[in-house]
Formats: C-alpha cells, structure tokens, sequence
C-alpha cells in the first residue's frame, strides 16, 4: 500500500518502521525535518517536507503526534493529498470530540478516518506489540487493520468515531489505580521493613498480579524514573479523561485524585519521569 506516515517521536518513529519492513510504499513527515531524514536513511522511502507533500496520493495516512490541535493541523493538511477513498489512521491519544471532528472532516471529502489510540509503550512500538484500540466505520477499519496490523498484537474495532479514545481513557483510569496501589504497597513494604524482592515473589502470581508490578516494582523501590512513559503525557491523558467525564457524568473520585499526585510529582522535577515515579512522594515524604 501507499502509506504516509506523519510523527515520527519515540512511538512514531519504530511504528512508520515496521510498516517499511512490511514493503509499503512509505513517505514521512516529522516538525523536525532531521528526523525525517533519520529515518528515511534507515527504512528507506521518502520525506514529505510538510505533511500534505508526504500525504500525497497516499491510500493511508497514519499520524502520531502531541494533541488535538496537532492532530487538527496535521489532518486538515493532509486530507486534500491523499488518494480519493483514502483512510487517515490517529494513533494519538486525543479527546473523542476531535475524533468525531476528524471523521465528519474525512467524510466530506470521501475518505475514512479511524482514531486508533494505542497501549504498550515504547517498548511495544520498538517490538510491534502495540494494543490498538480503533474507531470509525467498519468500512474505514477494514481498510487499515491489515496495515496497521505490522505494530499490533491486538487490534479492536470498539464502535463508531471516538469510540478508540474512549476506549483509550478507559485504560489510563486503570492504569492510574493500579500504579497508585502498587506505589503505596511498596512505600508500606519498606516502612514495615520488609524486603521488597520477597514481597514481589509472594504476591505477584496472585490477586496483585499486575503488568505494572512485574515490570515496575525494582525501579520503584530503586527511584529510577528516567525511562518509559513521561508524568507529563499522563496528565494530559487524564485531562482528556477528567474532561469528558464531566460531560457523560462519570464518577471519577479515584482519578481525580491520582492526576493530582502526579501534578505533585510534577512539582518535584518529575514532568518526563515514568508514570511510576508516583511513589517517589510517598518517599519523599
């Protein structure tokens, strides 16, 4: 296929690989054009000096980058380049208000978009391990699941527009109550002078069992952080939570609380610390 792919950070970057590796045509757009170029001369392909010259005649346009208005700008560039009947792909994680904007947008000039959030981090991009969860029609998704497929081991078509983000919202509240529990249980651990290793050994083939647990619990009780996903991204995820639960009336209280941990965590030099670094203000204190 004739793909186009637009954002090329720490996801990005191996995403827009994998597909190369899976001989698509590929052409890319990075802010910074240096990065462009990095990746063309190690995956091959083309750089698009703006993200329609990089969209142009593509049958799928696929973008990652920071927010609603990125995605706004980047979309309503691309959309009048691609190839009549494309599908534009969103693998940024945004308000379900610009997914549905994006897709009445496509729809008008005749092409599909699915938001397609994902989950698994740097590590699942670099792997092509990725938990992506889609929006849109089942026509548009159709199009794209056999491509995007390159990057995934899990792929779900969760409804109509908007329906991958809140999916996607989902999966940041519980990612939120389970790093808070697993950074209390460990600060409770040391304060009780228990060894953390043994602690982890005991209950981690139980009811705690958790990814983050398996994959977390020795850099928490070392306070090593600079790694993973940043303080910052979880903020603005949980913002996009926070805000769409004041408008389908969602009870939050748990939530609520950890974004402001976080904004504390924030407060102690911690904005591009792992998410894990909530237990670095319980130690703190």
């Amino acid at each position: 296929m004739k793909v186009a792919f637009a954002g090329l950070g720490v996801m990005g970057f191996p995403m827009a690989g994998h597909l190369a590796k899976a001989g698509h045509e590929m052409a890319v757009y990075n802010r910074s054009s240096a990065k462009a170029r990095d990746w063309v001369e190690k995956f091959g392909g083309r750089p698009g000096g703006t993200a329609a010259e990089a969209a142009k005649d593509a049958e799928l346009f696929v973008l990652c980058v920071g927010n609603d208005d990125d995605v706004r700008q980047v979309v309503g560039e691309a959309l009048p380049a691609m190839a009549p009947g494309g599908v534009v792909v969103d693998h940024t994680t945004t308000s379900a208000v610009v997914a549905r904007e994006m897709a009445q947008l496509a729809a008008k000039g005749g092409r599909g978009f699915v938001d397609a959030p994902v989950s698994g981090g740097q590590a699942g991009a670099e792997n092509g391990q990725l938990t992506i969860m889609c929006g849109g029609t089942p026509e548009a998704f159709a199009k794209a699941e056999p491509v995007i497929d390159a990057y995934a081991k899990a792929i779900r078509l969760m409804g109509g527009p908007g329906s991958g983000q809140l999916t996607k919202m989902v999966n940041q509240i519980c990612i939120a109550g389970v790093v808070q529990g697993l950074a209390e249980g460990l600060h409770f651990a040391k304060r009780a002078g228990l060894d953390p290793q043994a602690v982890y050994e005991a209950i981690s083939k139980g009811a705690a069992q958790s990814w983050q647990m398996d994959n977390r619990w020795k850099t928490m009780t070392e306070n090593k952080f600079d790694f993973g996903f940043a303080v910052d991204w979880m903020r603005k995820d949980l913002g996009l939570v926070l805000d769409e639960a004041l408008r389908n009336g969602a009870a939050l209280d748990m939530t609520r609380m950890v974004d402001g941990f976080y904004a504390e965590v924030q407060a102690i030099g911690g904005h591009r610390w792992d998410t894990s670094s909530l237990v670095a203000r319980l130690e703190k204190a």
